[in-house]
């Protein structure tokens, strides 16, 4: 059988890669925000009512989202909307929802 070898470094790159994004998706506040955004673009506003998180929490998980590359901005006005960044966490977020959350009949 002739395998092709393995890239060991390009491996370390991607599995830090998924590190990186499996330690943001492991806090509970920032899974919610993102499941949010991977149902489209949301403001500041929209995330605090459907969450129910206080101004404070929201905006340092946002933060953390934003400065890992999960999540880009736009500025609409006085009113800033966030949007999921990187396709691959939202293929992500689809494998955990089609795992852990119930399905409706």
């Amino acid at each position: 059988m002739n395998a092709t070898p393995l890239n060991i470094d390009a491996m370390r790159a991607a599995a830090a890669q998924a590190t990186s994004v499996l330690n943001v998706l492991g806090n509970e506040n920032r899974l919610l925000l993102l499941c949010q955004l991977s149902k489209g673009e949301k403001s500041v506003g929209e995330l605090e009512e459907l969450l129910d998180l206080h101004q404070p929490t929201l905006s340092q998980q946002l933060g953390v989202l934003r400065a890992e590359g999960l999540v880009e901005t736009r500025r609409e006005g006085k009113r800033i909307y966030y949007s999921v960044a990187d396709q691959r966490v939202l293929a992500v977020l689809q494998a955990l929802y089609a795992i852990y959350c119930p399905q409706e009949d």
